[in-house]
């Protein structure tokens, strides 16, 4: 149900992070427009060595993972410090959760129709990355970027029930139709690590799901104001992480 939405620092923020962090969280955060600014090149994106600072030290005091649409592999050289979890490919990529057999073999069979449509796609300014456990199909540097959509459909065109398709800025991602997402992963992270609650931080519509799904006791944040997210609170920009972070940091002791 939605909500109304407020700034995580005001008021009524600011008493929700305090009896979160009472709460026994794991820290879970998105990276791509959460810990790292969006870029034109997702291969140039990085955490600043002042964020990853502060991560490093909340790694040390409470249960963290990075769940992201990257794969694992890809996300881990760029955070610049070592959580407890990385969970890639929206979910997909989970170390509790393998991939299913059936996944496998519909990703397999659209990798092979992609490799005969890729000019046709690069033409419109469609750049393809296999992620193994997910494909994801980049517009952002396209010139039309709604021709570039309409190329994308028509490609995809009606998928293998083994697969199913979402959005997200300027991507479009194809995961395996049994595959976990951010919040089945989230879920399972909280009883591995025999915590409480949790508090998720996301950006974008593959995290929307987490915001959906979360218990009343869990705390969810948005970076960005959008007024049809169903997180709690929002931050305005993913400059305003450093002082979630601090804020943590200050409220958080060293686990017993």
């Amino acid at each position: 149900m939605n909500t109304p939405k407020r700034h995580l620092f005001s008021p009524e923020g600011q008493a929700a992070l305090e009896a979160i962090c009472r709460r026994d969280p794991l820290l879970a955060f998105d990276f791509d427009g959460t810990l790292a600014p969006i870029v034109a090149r997702p291969e140039d994106a990085r955490i600043s060595a002042a964020l990853s600072r502060r991560l490093a030290q909340l790694a040390a005091r409470r249960p963290l993972a990075i769940v992201t649409g990257r794969s694992i592999g890809d996300v881990r050289p760029r955070l610049g410090f070592e959580p407890a979890w990385v969970v890639g490919n929206h979910g997909a990529e989970n170390p509790i959760a393998p991939t299913s057999a059936q996944t496998t073999l519909a990703l397999d069979a659209l990798r092979r129709h992609l490799g005969e449509t890729e000019p046709a796609l690069a033409a419109a300014g469609v750049r393809i990355e296999d992620k193994q456990h997910s494909l994801a199909l980049h517009y952002r540097l396209a010139r039309d970027r709604d021709a570039a959509l309409a190329a994308i459909d028509t490609t995809l065109g009606t998928l293998d029930t083994g697969l199913r398709r979402f959005g997200g800025k300027c991507v479009v991602n194809v995961v395996g139709a049994d595959a976990p997402d951010k919040a089945d992963a989230i879920f399972a992270l909280v009883a591995a690590a025999g915590c409480e609650s949790a508090l998720f931080v996301g950006d974008d519509v593959n995290d929307e799901v987490v915001f959906e799904r979360a218990p009343l006791h869990w705390l969810t944040l948005r970076v960005g104001r959008e007024p049809a997210s169903q997180a709690r609170f929002f931050l305005d920009s993913q400059s305003e992480v450093a002082q979630l972070l601090e804020q943590l940091l200050a409220l958080l002791p060293a686990r017993g």
